[in-house]
C-alpha cells in the first residue's frame, strides 16, 4: 500500500521560510521522481517542484532561487524547504508520485502568508 504523508506548513510572515516533508512507503522511493504541488484559492492544482531519482531538479519560475526540494532515500523522505515566502505563495501543498501509471498524493498541508 502506498502512502505518502506530510509534516510541516502553517502560517508565515512575507519573507519567511517553512519546511515540508514527504515521508513515503509502500514504493521503492530510490527509482521514483517525487513531486510537489500546490493549490491556491480558486486555482488550479499546478506543479511547484520535482526532483529525479539522480538528484535533478526542476522549479516552477515563481519559486527558482526560493524554494529548495531535495530527497533523502535512506529514509523515503522528500522535503521542500521555502524561503523568502511570499502572500503568492499560500496555498494547499501535495507530495506526489507516479508509480506504474497512477498518481499518488499526500494528505495536503496549508501554508498561508500572510502579515
Amino acid at each position: 500500500q502506498v502512502r505518502l504523508v506530510q509534516s510541516g506548513g502553517g502560517l508565515v510572515q512575507p519573507g519567511g521560510s517553512l519546511r515540508l516533508s514527504c515521508a513515503t512507503s509502500g514504493i521503492t522511493f530510490k527509482i521514483h521522481t517525487m513531486d510537489w504541488n500546490r493549490q491556491a484559492p480558486g486555482k488550479q492544482r499546478e506543479l511547484v517542484a520535482r526532483i529525479d531519482s539522480r538528484g535533478s531538479t526542476n522549479y516552477t519560475d515563481s519559486v527558482k532561487g526560493r524554494f529548495t526540494i531535495s530527497r533523502d532515500n535512506a529514509r523515503n523522505m522528500v522535503y521542500l524547504q521555502m524561503n523568502n515566502l511570499k502572500p503568492e505563495d499560500t496555498g494547499v501543498y501535495y507530495c506526489s508520485v507516479n508509480r506504474a501509471g497512477r498518481m499518488y498524493w499526500g494528505q495536503g498541508t496549508q501554508v498561508t502568508v500572510s502579515s
